[in-house]
């Protein structure tokens, strides 16, 4: 059977922060969660956009700021949302830049992979404790088919700082938010309330195309209606990770089409190197370090 809007369970009572939601895939993720009933939080960097974008919903939505390339926004959001959520269920790691030139974070990290990996997983280690608690809370993290283009986790020179690849940087970033997922999940297990899944949209037809290199961008732009799926399609993978009562941790869904590009929604394998164990665990602690956040789930939890 097809998955599909329909599908999605009732969220009354339940409380989704979603990065990134004033557009593209985010808001149609948010749109319809709020549309079940669920107490939605749009975390985003510009704050009059997604006031804009919350005037579109229906439902409980509110706004707060949320800057993932800097580590004192996510730290700022992070105590608003405590301040405002005791409890959250659904935390979707949604936001991302991709293909962008070269430059970097506030805090001086390669901005691929420091707003698509560093700003997400500083900003779910901050949050944890508060899903930890809430039995079937998940947090749901999106990559993309770019994972497996160029992609590797390049520890002796992580920043880009030698050289400089925009598809290779959005891949490493892309990779990452899978490693992040797996780890997670083992470090989760040993708890039985939070699980975490990864999701991606295949080729939807939204705004992060526009840094695209130019051999890269008119084709998708010629061939859209062909090659590529709506927002509305693209984010059915990640409502499904985040509502299917069905969805197991460490768990990966995607458009169910040729390749992966468009379609209804299924579990799918990510790439042979996403599941290096040791790289995994290695990419974790190096987060930790550069971001300066420790999660209340430690290895040793996550093995008993």
């Amino acid at each position: 059977m097809k998955w599909t809007e329909q599908q999605i369970p009732r969220q009354d009572g339940r409380v989704a922060v979603v990065t990134g939601a004033n557009t593209g895939l985010g808001f149609e993720t948010a749109r319809r969660l709020a549309e079940r009933g669920a107490s939605v939080v749009l975390a985003v960097r510009d704050t009059a956009k997604g006031k804009a974008a919350a005037a579109r919903m229906n439902g409980d939505v509110s706004v707060r700021e949320l800057d993932l390339t800097s580590l004192d926004s996510v730290r700022a959001a992070a105590a608003g949302l405590r301040a405002s959520h005791p409890r959250i269920d659904l935390l979707i790691n949604n936001a991302g830049v991709m293909y962008t030139p070269k430059q970097t974070t506030r805090d001086g990290f390669e901005m691929q992979f420091g707003t698509n990996h560093l700003g997400h997983f500083a900003l779910t280690g901050l949050l944890l404790d508060l899903l930890l608690p809430v039995p079937g809370s998940r947090v749901v993290t999106v990559s993309s088919t770019g994972h497996r283009i160029r992609a590797a986790i390049h520890f002796d020179d992580l920043q880009w700082e030698r050289s400089y690849g925009r598809v290779s940087a959005y891949g490493q970033s892309k990779l990452a938010n899978l490693m992040f997922t797996y780890e997670l999940q083992r470090r989760l297990a040993a708890h039985g309330t939070t699980v975490a899944v990864a999701a991606h949209p295949g080729i939807s037809n939204t705004e992060l195309v526009r840094n695209a290199p130019a051999a890269v961008r008119r084709p998708v732009t010629w061939l859209a209606p062909v090659i590529t799926q709506p927002a509305t399609a693209g984010a059915l993978p990640t409502l499904r990770a985040a509502t299917d009562p069905s969805v197991l941790g460490g768990q990966y869904y995607g458009p169910d089409g040729l390749g992966e590009v468009r379609g209804y929604p299924k579990l799918v394998t990510s790439s042979p190197e996403s599941y290096d164990l040791t790289v995994q665990q290695r990419l974790w602690a190096v987060s930790e370090d550069l971001t300066g956040v420790r999660f209340p789930v430690g290895r040793a939890a996550a093995a008993a």
